[in-house]
């Protein structure tokens, strides 16, 4: 019988027996997630397992053994439901921008690039911040990420640069700008709490220019040690054949339809702004647009097809697994059940400071959990916590947001093994990479809100 079945009266001395036994619960639920995570991480770093395959399997497996195999197949149908529109859109999206790299749509803006920065790695990570930061106005993490890294990866591998300082630095300035209001944390928090983006958004926007100061450091002190690398050791060659920027082939080259593939796809971005119709959908229809356009040949649209349908399957597998991981940690109750736990271990002695624990916690709690998770299930447990410890809802609310800094290297975020399929490198080696840094955007960040009063 899985331990969610569990059906105890709610009277007398049974009533005290079920506290218990909700208690033993809520434990063995919290210390199977963890473990699920912390087996997932130790096999992915080192290299014993595929994410794909370490994101259906681990939790299958720790599913069966809490006994909730008979419910398996219902919570991992939820779980990939819930990401099916994703996964197709970052197919094709994929696909579309792999096809536009092809035509050579990219290559004017990286020979302008090229010609602005000159052979320097350091102007080029800087000019890394600085495009994903307006890249990710947007607010949409998947775009981003596609736009920069086909803008970007062609002029690394012309300068030799580790591929893992393009992921790292796009990673941290992404981080950053998720809190705007339509990025998708901060609406989750206005949401949770009822509360608009004055109270927010607004406050945090210095805190966030602080965080882009720590990114742009970060990616000035990256570019020198790339620049001192390629002197010692020369170029960076070690460049994957399935990155989105692939085998430059000049036959597929078209210089001739350039503006026409500069039209269809300023179109595109703003059917995406726009929100027209479904993302997935709209690059469906620009991918067989664009193919028709530049390739009315049946043997060169099968041709780009094949050259680019493993990067496409290897994204799409990850994502569809991290909805069978999502599924999972949602239907067997353990997500939650993390989230109440660590919030339980607060001694109620630090109450005064629940404020700056929130903080602190939100980065482990937004890495372990899904946004919807602590948002909408942990947050408001905390804010009903401070609204009696006399601590207002919007600090706490302001507070829960500084994880975000850290919160994209999360395993349960698919957009994360987006970026580094299309950059060609490893997840395990990209979180290995980045992690430091991105707990250093965080702690830069707290250290900001402390100082400027706004948590």
């Amino acid at each position: 019988m899985p331990i969610s079945a569990l059906e105890i009266p709610l009277t007398g001395e049974k009533k005290i027996n079920n506290n218990i036994i909700n208690t033993s619960i809520i434990i063995m639920l919290t210390f199977l997630g963890f473990l699920m995570i912390f087996i997932f991480m130790i096999l992915i770093m080192n290299k014993k397992m595929t994410p794909l395959t370490a994101l259906v399997l681990i939790p299958v497996l720790i599913a069966f053994i809490a006994g909730f195999g008979p419910d398996l197949g219902k919570m991992m149908k939820e779980g990939v439901k819930e990401i099916a529109l994703t996964g197709v859109m970052l197919i094709f999206a994929i696909l579309y921008f792999s096809l536009m790299i092809d035509t050579g749509l990219f290559e004017p803006l990286v020979n302008a690039i090229l010609k602005a920065v000159g052979d320097n790695p350091v102007k080029t990570t800087i000019g890394t911040a600085l495009l994903t930061t307006l890249v990710s106005l947007d607010g949409d993490g998947s775009s981003t990420y596609i736009i920069v890294v086909a803008a970007l990866l062609p002029l690394y591998k012309k300068q030799g640069m580790n591929p893992l300082v393009l992921t790292c630095i796009i990673m941290l300035a992404g981080g950053i700008m998720n809190i705007l209001p339509w990025g998708g944390p901060t609406a989750r928090v206005m949401s949770s709490l009822k509360l608009g983006h004055t109270e927010i958004f607004v406050p945090m926007i210095p805190v966030m220019l602080i965080g882009l100061v720590w990114v742009f450091i970060v990616a000035y002190i990256l570019g020198v040690k790339e620049k001192k690398r390629i002197n010692k050791y020369g170029k960076y060659t070690q460049y994957s054949g399935q990155d989105i920027a692939g085998e430059n082939d000049p036959a597929l080259r078209r210089p001739k339809l350039i503006m026409i593939n500069l039209i269809l796809t300023i179109v595109l971005l703003g059917v995406m702004i726009l929100d027209i119709i479904p993302l997935g959908i709209a690059f469906m229809i620009a991918f067989c647009i664009a193919s028709v356009i530049n390739y009315p040949k049946l043997k060169d649209q099968q041709k780009i097809i094949s050259k680019h349908a493993g990067n496409a399957l290897s994204v799409a597998g990850m994502i569809f697994g991290a909805g069978i991981f999502t599924g999972i940690l949602n239907g067997t109750g353990i997500m939650n059940s993390m989230g109440n736990s660590i919030i339980d271990i607060i001694p109620k002695s630090w109450g005064s400071s629940l404020n700056l624990i929130t903080a602190i916690l939100s980065v482990p709690l937004t890495f372990f959990l899904t946004n919807d998770a602590y948002y909408f299930g942990i947050l408001p447990v905390i804010t009903a916590t401070g609204q009696q410890l006399g601590i207002p809802p919007d600090i706490l609310g302001r507070a829960s947001l500084v994880g975000q800094a850290s919160h994209l290297l999360s395993p349960l975020v698919p957009s994360t093994y987006l970026l580094v399929s299309l950059a060609g490198v490893e997840f395990s080696d990209h979180l290995k990479f980045t992690l430091k840094w991105a707990i250093g955007s965080s702690i830069v960040m707290l250290i900001g809100a402390l100082l400027l009063g706004t948590i």
